[in-house]
């Protein structure tokens, strides 16, 4: 095409036209897949369940580790400088709560959604979360994810022995 510059082509893409119809028409294909639904709904959940266990944690389990301590401190730990310096307190309740409140919220996730989600999938035939396939070991570059019945590395081409069954 004479007059038309090289970069045309690109700007049709900018404003929002392509071969195949509207880019807005695509958008809207890939936020509506089925992976990028669940995904947003378990990160709204997560989020959810993150105040919730937060709140859990701060309100509930931080007292009682602050009552292990005893006397005027402010949580379980020790002041390593200046009394009274919030900077340099070691604040080991802080980091037990933390602990605490991983292991709850991967706990709410794990039988909140992780395991409904496996059971959908498991109507569905198609199976999620389930334990690696079996692999063997090359022993010559040691690459140790290749397929029981490989006959031959994919990485270095050595010959491979049968799989010890």
């Amino acid at each position: 095409m004479v007059g038309v510059p090289a970069w045309a082509g690109h700007a049709r893409l900018i404003v929002g036209e392509s071969e195949g119809g509207s880019v807005f028409r695509g958008f809207k294909n890939f936020l509506m897949r089925g992976d990028v639904i669940v995904v947003a709904v378990g990160l709204i959940t997560a989020l959810a369940f993150s105040t919730l266990i937060k709140a859990f944690t701060d309100n509930v389990i931080n007292p009682i580790i602050t009552v292990a301590q005893g006397g005027n401190a402010p949580a379980l730990g020790w002041q390593l400088g200046k009394s009274g310096n919030p900077a340099t307190y070691l604040n080991i309740g802080a980091f037990i709560s933390a602990m605490i409140y991983f292991v709850l919220f991967m706990a709410v996730v794990y039988f909140l959604i992780v395991i409904p989600y496996k059971r959908v999938q498991a109507r569905r035939g198609v199976t999620v979360f389930g334990d690696p396939k079996p692999a063997k070991t090359c022993p010559a570059c040691l690459s140790d994810d290749l397929p029981v019945a490989a006959s031959k590395c994919r990485y270095c081409a050595t010959d491979q022995p049968p799989y010890p069954r």
